[in-house]
């Protein structure tokens, strides 16, 4: 089972959703990709993940170019900016959806405001994508 998850950065929203779906399935082949791809991981958004056991500091932010040509089962974006630009893709792909989410690297206020939002976001991708895990994969 192929999948790939697009933002338009690919350093925060992207990276968190892959990082789940490796984490409920290491069978998965899980890439992950940007439509404005910004070449460098969010550093809070590695620390939230960190704090709760998944290691996403390795992860790259790749441009959505490098994997148009491939087959997938699902190509997923996670951004509204991702799925309005969304490229055609001459590879296969069997299921195209969208799961949205607020992005916290826009969130403004006091350090801990902040932080918070980077909480919320990314519980809200775990269990939007364990769901969809279970509905859609895991069946």
């Amino acid at each position: 089972m192929k999948v790939l998850i697009l933002c338009t950065g690919n350093s925060c929203r992207s990276q968190m959703a892959h990082g789940f779906l490796k984490s409920f399935d290491e069978r998965l082949e899980v890439e992950s990709a940007g439509t404005e791809a910004s070449g460098k991981l969010n550093p809070k958004a590695v620390e939230v993940m960190k704090e709760i056991g998944i290691d996403i500091s390795h992860h790259t932010s790749d441009p959505v170019e490098k994997y148009l040509y491939d087959e997938w089962d699902y190509v997923i974006t996670v951004c509204g900016g991702a799925n309005e630009n969304c490229p055609a893709f001459p590879g296969k792909v069997k299921h195209r959806l969208h799961i949205g989410f607020d992005d916290p690297s826009h969130a403004t206020g006091t350090p801990e405001f902040i932080q918070s939002e980077y909480y919320r976001v990314r519980d809200e991708i775990k269990v939007a994508f364990w769901k969809f895990y279970n509905e859609s994969i895991r069946r």
